[in-house]
């Protein structure tokens, strides 16, 4: 046992998984990887309670969250410029049926938004990042995106060959 009433047969599966969501090769190397270099990103909606867990708050929403003051909100950084277009908000509306293509399009806007995505890599570059967003659908919303976006970008970076730095 580990401490934690688990094996670490049980915890191993843990580890596993989580070298695949870094993208990393083997657990030696992630186990050894630098807390800086482990990156989280959580998600939530901007009118939940904050938590200790939340790290920076980044409001991700191009408008303000209606009836939130700046207090109450607790936001740390706002991030207006890395939101869907208007263009594509309105069209989304928030409707499920229109949820893929709203990924899609809302990808390609990102892959054209490197000064916003770098503002982020900063941030997390910090540690523990929350993105805070006003929809009320918690499965179809734009920082949903967002968070897989940027999980790509490690991932490829993280897999591209190797430069020959040492």
């Amino acid at each position: 046992m580990n401490g934690t009433g688990r094996s670490f047969h049980d915890c191993s599966d843990d580890i596993m998984e989580a070298c695949a969501i870094f993208g990393q090769p083997d657990p030696i190397s992630f186990i050894w990887t630098k807390p800086a270099q482990v990156m989280t990103i959580r998600i939530k909606r901007v009118y939940e309670q904050p938590d200790g867990h939340d790290g920076q708050r980044i409001l991700v929403d191009r408008l303000w969250p209606r009836g939130l003051t700046k207090e109450k909100a607790s936001v740390d950084l706002w991030l207006k410029d890395i939101a869907p277009s208007t263009e594509l908000r309105k069209w989304f509306g928030h409707n499920p049926d229109r949820w893929e293509e709203f990924r899609e399009r809302y990808r390609a806007e990102l892959k054209g938004n490197g000064e916003q995505i770098q503002l982020l890599r900063q941030e997390l570059d910090k540690g523990v990042v929350t993105l805070v967003y006003g929809a009320k659908d918690a499965e179809h919303n734009h920082a949903v995106v967002l968070r897989e976006y940027y999980g790509s970008l490690r991932t490829k970076k993280s897999t591209a060959p190797d430069s020959g730095r040492s």
